[in-house]
């Protein structure tokens, strides 16, 4: 094992015996600055104290008058002990008025004046598919499929099943009616679809 060198062991000691004397040392440890006006008082009283002066008249001023004063009353949510007044909200304001929508007027009866009759319903579309033109000697007859059987066809201005009337072939599509002129509809080609 080695001896420590004396120099190290020198050095060491000096550094001690500067920090104790930096830490005993009355002029380089100040005193923290007191944090409020109370503090103050009290440090100056006890360096006064530790002078052995005599105390000054405007440290023995008690306000007696402040101490008379009446305690703030306690109402509930209104109170508050640092006295910092925050004034409460506005009112929320009034809800507005429900005013009932006007009554729906009541529908026309057939005895009431105005009333006006519903037109009749359309009639049913034609269930009949377009599958086809043949063209023989320059007269276009066209093929239809009711989906029951076999093809159906005609000419311009024949009846088909006896209830549709071919009104115009074309390339594309058909016109056909009712017998009776209503229920006009134009029927597209659909192929072997």
């Amino acid at each position: 094992m080695q001896r420590p060198r004396p120099l190290i062991l020198g050095l060491l000691a000096v550094t001690l015996a500067v920090v104790v004397i930096w830490a005993v040392w009355p002029a380089a440890s100040q005193p923290p600055a007191p944090s409020n006006q109370r503090d103050a008082r009290r440090a100056e009283a006890q360096e006064t104290a530790g002078r052995g002066s005599a105390t000054r008249p405007s440290d023995l001023d008690v306000r007696l008058e402040a101490l008379r004063q009446p305690p703030a009353q306690p109402d509930g949510a209104g109170r508050n002990p640092f006295r910092f007044y925050v004034p409460p909200p506005p009112p929320p304001p009034p809800p507005p008025k429900y005013v009932p929508p006007p009554p729906a007027p009541k529908p026309l009866g057939p005895g009431d004046p105005g009333y006006v009759p519903p037109p009749p319903p359309p009639p049913p579309p034609i269930p009949l598919k377009f599958i086809g033109v043949l063209e023989v000697g320059g007269r276009k007859t066209a093929i239809f499929s009711d989906g029951r059987g076999l093809p159906l066809h005609g000419k311009e201005g024949d009846l088909v099943l006896g209830q549709y009337r071919i009104v115009r072939i074309g390339v594309e599509s058909i016109v056909m009616e009712y017998p009776d002129g209503r229920g006009r509809q134009t029927i597209p080609m659909r192929g072997g679809q």
